[in-house]
């Protein structure tokens, strides 16, 4: 299975590969005859409390894919539903914004505006994102730079998703507190054509700023069948002007969790409230993660959740630690994935080289 992924799927070798990145070729675009499912994300961690992190996340099209379709945030059909997502650490109740890309959505090259609320507008190396709302409003500056990270690039142009790691800057309102703004962040989209239907089951992505100007991205995929399709580690390097990808023996563990929790879609799963995550290389590169989340999650990332966490890092022989790592958890498998015996996930264990472990919270 692995090597017909990696045919269909060549974002390991783009990622491997030496090149000079040429920001302006880079895909960026509204939906259009080929591709009707279009995603734009800036996701910034590693914020002073209580803010601890900062996402803006739109989804334009409504995939056939469990963990990429909110069922609740369709009014009219799945291609004129675009849904976005605006969070921080607080609490908040009007995180989650659906409307009709005909009635309420205006998009040309430079410009996507999300009702009267959310805008992005912008062309490489900048852009400028705004949300106008009186709970969380901000208006930040986003410098993309040439250090990308490629999630998937598909054959025959199905499919692509990168990361750009950018500098944030601007203003932030939380309800009536002010927030002066000035971080690293990822800057991210993905074009893809209306697949037929994907078993596309469980999702998990972290983005931790570390010390030096570096950025480590955390991802794990599963199908319905609990299959690992891919588990990867990117480790960014602004000064440097590079980023590494580890995919091979990167492992990621959940130790803990809270009480399932039912979605607006009614699917049940546990989210994390102890995991890691680790990689072995033979070039003798070690890279250890141990978080605990904040448990701040808030529902609106496609079918799951998005969320904030304390961590501590290991790479090599330098440690680290912080308050405000950010999470993405998208958990549609069966709960039988989630609640088996110990025997259950030793057999997994055997038969899968990279475990998934779940223990319910007592």
């Amino acid at each position: 299975m692995q090597m017909f992924q990696d045919f269909l799927d060549r974002s390991k070798q783009l990622n491997q590969a030496p090149h000079q990145l040429k920001l302006e070729q880079l895909p960026f675009h509204a939906p259009n005859q080929k591709y009707k499912i279009i995603h734009q994300g800036l996701m910034i961690p590693n914020l002073p409390a209580p803010l601890h992190y900062l996402n803006f996340l739109s989804l334009i099209g409504q995939p056939n894919a469990p963990m990429l379709r909110n069922d609740s945030a369709i009014q009219t059909h799945p291609l004129d539903t675009a849904t976005v997502l605006v969070s921080s650490s607080p609490h908040m109740v009007g995180q989650l914004s659906s409307y009709s890309v005909e009635k309420e959505c205006y998009f040309k090259p430079a410009l996507f505006q999300f009702g009267g609320r959310e805008q992005l507008e912008g062309h490489f190396p900048e852009f400028r994102v705004q949300r106008l709302d009186s709970e969380l409003s901000f208006d930040l500056r986003i410098c993309t730079t040439p250090v990308i990270s490629y999630f998937a690039k598909l054959r025959m142009g199905l499919a692509d998703h990168w990361s750009l790691l950018c500098e944030c800057s601007g203003q932030l309102q939380y309800k009536q507190q002010h927030y002066q703004i000035q971080q690293l962040g990822s800057f991210e989209y993905a074009r893809a054509i209306n697949f037929p239907y994907l078993p596309l089951a469980f999702f998990t992505y972290q983005v931790i700023n570390l010390q030096q100007q570096r950025q480590l991205l955390l991802a794990q995929v599963r199908d319905r069948f609990n299959r690992i399709l891919q588990s990867r580690m990117y480790l960014r390097d602004l000064s440097g002007g590079q980023s590494q990808l580890f995919d091979e023996g990167v492992y990621f563990k959940v130790h803990r969790v809270y009480p399932a929790v039912m979605t607006p879609n009614r699917q049940s799963m546990y989210l994390p409230r102890e995991f890691e995550w680790c990689y072995s290389g033979a070039d003798g590169t070690r890279i250890h993660i141990q978080a605990q989340s904040r448990g701040d999650f808030k529902f609106g990332l496609a079918a799951g959740y998005v969320g904030s966490f304390h961590y501590q890092v290991k790479i090599n022989d330098v440690e680290e630690q912080g308050e405000g790592g950010y999470c993405e958890y998208i958990d549609c498998r069966a709960l039988k994935w989630q609640e088996k015996n110990q025997a259950e996930k030793l057999g997994d264990h055997l038969a899968n080289p990279v475990p998934f472990l779940v223990k319910k919270e007592k």
